[in-house]
Order: structure tokens, then C-alpha cells, then sequence
């Protein structure tokens, strides 16, 4: 599946509203967008859309490769394939062309998903591959190097002759080099994600079932709730307050303090690193009316083992349990037991499976140990003998 056309468009509208000045130059655009073809098919006339990657190091230099079709310097990109979505097709095209994995680049704070330049220029025709003088609409998205030095690439040579770290003011693209210049980027990573590590101060803490969905970052684990910075929010507490207002509207946390920098891994592979803030809450998580995920649960570290976590989270848990020891007093709610299944219990016969729904219309599930013999880390019916 191509990327939506919604998507680009609110790309588009993103991108308008930082440079109005651009909306006619942009018209080629808007008419693929409007038109019956694919926007980004290569083999939409006059003009498609294709997506490059400005690379950024510490040094505020920006990656160009020698393309030997076109014997120009330009920075990495091409022709969107089956990409998700135009940042995962530059991100692929800069990772195929110079040898970086996509572990190596991070969003900048500064720009984040949206592309940093969307330029309309010629493209010769090319008679070996029946393709005539045409236009190209490419979205420029910007990345920082993870490392502070510049990895060894290894280029494509079928499409590459050599490659070039040259600062922003010989970056060859003349729209794409005033941006660079215009904005405040230095090449240092930093958080662009945020989440929310919730306890009640006796020992409990708030993990969040993200949806079994395409498309979801980590799904189907437990986790903590949290999200993405957005171009409108002043700073990673606001945007961990917005996304709790958004996830889970009655959830409401007086204090949040920064606890951690944790290190994850977008959909499309990027590094991603998150700020974590702690924060203390002792409400009932079935009335905060969840709006996106599952359901929120409290868990204790020693349950964490038998759990479906994301990457890292159990560690992150118990070094702020260990750090932070539960108050003592009798416990707030009863826990689940940590037995294993009762003697006199039979595996493999025949059985029946309770359904129970109350007046809210939620339904009843239990999530099957790890170490189970039968269908281990699933969600399922009560089963009954």
C-alpha cells in the first residue's frame, strides 16, 4: 500500500503553515493530490512525489552522494516503493544508498517527522527507462547522526560513485540550504518522545496493553502510556501531559519529574530516545476512560517476568522500586496470586469458556502465564471444566 493521501496532505497543510509563502510554487502538488493517479508513482505525469533525507552530524554537515545517473552531488533519496509513509521511504532510500541502518538516525527536535523542505524540480528524461522529462515533488526530511562520529557507508554502487559531508551552506539544494540555515539545527540528539512512569507509592505501577494492530509501535505489550513530541508543544512535559489528556482523559498526575532517558526503536526503525518522567497516582485505572490501547493495569515488579513487556521497561521498573521502596501499610487493592496452576489441575481435556460482560460492555479476559503449556502470553476466556 502506497502512503495515505490524508497523511501527505496533512503533511502538506504542516508544511504550509511554516512557509505560506511556498503555497504556489506547491501547486504541482496539490493537483497529484487531487488527481486519480498515484501521487507517488513514478509512473505519474507530469510530476510525482519522491522523498530525501538531509543527514546531520555533530559538526552541522549535511550527507551528499555522487548519483551517476545525474553526475550531481545530492543529498540521499529516490522514488517511493512500499513504503508506510514518505519519512519511512526517505529513511529506506538513505539507508540503501549509503549503508546506514536506520538505528543510526534519530528525528531532530527541532523539525521531528515533518519534512524540513518539499522542492518541485526537473528531472531529465530517461530513455532507457521509457521515461520522459518529467517533474519531481520531493520531501526532504531531516535526520541526526546517533554517534557523534560519522559512520563508515557503504555505497550502493550501482547508483553511487562517492560520498561527501559538506556544510550547510554548500548544501547543493538551494531551497533545502536555506532552511538548514534558518533553523537551530546543531546535530545533538535528544529526546522527541515521552512517557509516563505512574506509581502509587506502595509498590504498584500503571502499565498500559497497546493495541495488536499494524502500524503500532510495540504492539500487543505492556507499557507505559506516553507519545510523541508535536510541533506545537513548548517542551516533553507538555507533551507527555497532552498525550495523557488524549490516552487517558481521567487520569490526572500533580507532579511529574524527570527519571530517565531511555533508549527505544520507532516503527521504522529509528533510534528514539525517551524521556521518562516519574510521576504518583493511586486511582482505579477503570475510570479514566482509556482512549487508545486496551486497559491499564497496576502490576508489581516481582510480577514483571510473567509479563509481555516492552523492551527494557522491567528493568526500568525495578531500578525505580529498588530506588523508591514502597510504603508499608496494608496494600491498596488484593494482587493477583503468583502460584502456579492448583493440584488437580488437568491440562488438555474438555472444557468450556466463561463469557463475562458487565453494564459497561467490557468483557472479562485473562492473560495466560509465560511459562504456560497452552497458548502462553494470550489473552482468552475464562476456561471452566
Amino acid at each position: 500500500m502506497p502512503p495515505a493521501r490524508s497523511d501527505i496532505r496533512n503533511l502538506l497543510k504542516e508544511y504550509l503553515e511554516h512557509h505560506p509563502a511556498e503555497r504556489e510554487q506547491l501547486e504541482p502538488l496539490v493537483a497529484a493530490l487531487d488527481s486519480e493517479a498515484e501521487p507517488t508513482s513514478r509512473a505519474t505525469l507530469p510530476g510525482h512525489i519522491t522523498c530525501s533525507a538531509a543527514v546531520i552530524d555533530r559538526d552541522r554537515r549535511v550527507l551528499h552522494i555522487g548519483h551517476k545517473a545525474s553526475r550531481k552531488l545530492l543529498a540521499p533519496g529516490g522514488h517511493v516503493e512500499d513504503d508506510r509513509t514518505l519519512l519511512a521511504a526517505a529513511l529506506r532510500e538513505v539507508c540503501e544508498e549509503t549503508g546506514l541502518r536506520p538505528a543510526d538516525l534519530c528525528l531532530t527536535p527541532q523539525v521531528l517527522g515533518a519534512p524540513i523542505d518539499i522542492d518541485v524540480h526537473d528531472s531529465d528524461a530517461n530513455p532507457t527507462k521509457g521515461e520522459p522529462a518529467h517533474q519531481h515533488i520531493d520531501f526532504r526530511f531531516a535526520f541526526y547522526l546517533v554517534t557523534g562520529q560519522p559512520p563508515l557507508l557503504a555505497l550502493q554502487d550501482e547508483e553511487v560513485s562517492g560520498a561527501q559531508w559538506l556544510p550547510f551552506a554548500d548544501v547543493r539544494s538551494p531551497t533545502l540550504r536555506a532552511k538548514l540555515l534558518n533553523h537551530d539545527l546543531d546535530g545533538q540528539p535528544e529526546p522527541v518522545n515521552a512517557s509516563a512512569l505512574i506509581h502509587d507509592g506502595r509498590g504498584r505501577y500503571l502499565l498500559h496493553l497497546r493495541d495488536q494492530r499494524e502500524g503500532i509501535w510495540e504492539p500487543g505489550v505492556l507499557a507505559l502510556l506516553g507519545g510523541g513530541r508535536e510541533t506545537g508543544d513548548p517542551c516533553l512535559e507538555a507533551t507527555l501531559r497532552r498525550e495523557l489528556a488524549e490516552e487517558a482523559p481521567g487520569l490526572k498526575v500533580p507532579h511529574l519529574t524527570p527519571y530517565a532517558v531511555e533508549e527505544a526503536t520507532s516503527v521504522d526503525g529509528l533510534a528514539v530516545p525517551i524521556q521518562v518522567y516519574a510521576g504518583r497516582w493511586n486511582g482505579d485505572p477503570d475510570t479514566v476512560d482509556l482512549q487508545e490501547g486496551v486497559l491499564l493495569r497496576w502490576f508489581t515488579p516481582d510480577m514483571l517476568d510473567r509479563l509481555r513487556l516492552s523492551p527494557g521497561l522491567g528493568d526500568l521498573v525495578r531500578r525505580h522500586a529498588t530506588e523508591h521502596p514502597a510504603a508499608k501499610g496494608p496494600p491498596d487493592t488484593i494482587h493477583l496470586s503468583h502460584d502456579e496452576a492448583p493440584a488437580g489441575t488437568e491440562l488438555h481435556i474438555v472444557g468450556v469458556h466463561l463469557y463475562l460482560q458487565d453494564e459497561h460492555d467490557r468483557i472479562l479476559l485473562g492473560l495466560r502465564h509465560p511459562n504456560s503449556k497452552y497458548a502462553l502470553n494470550e489473552w482468552h476466556f475464562l476456561a471452566v471444566h
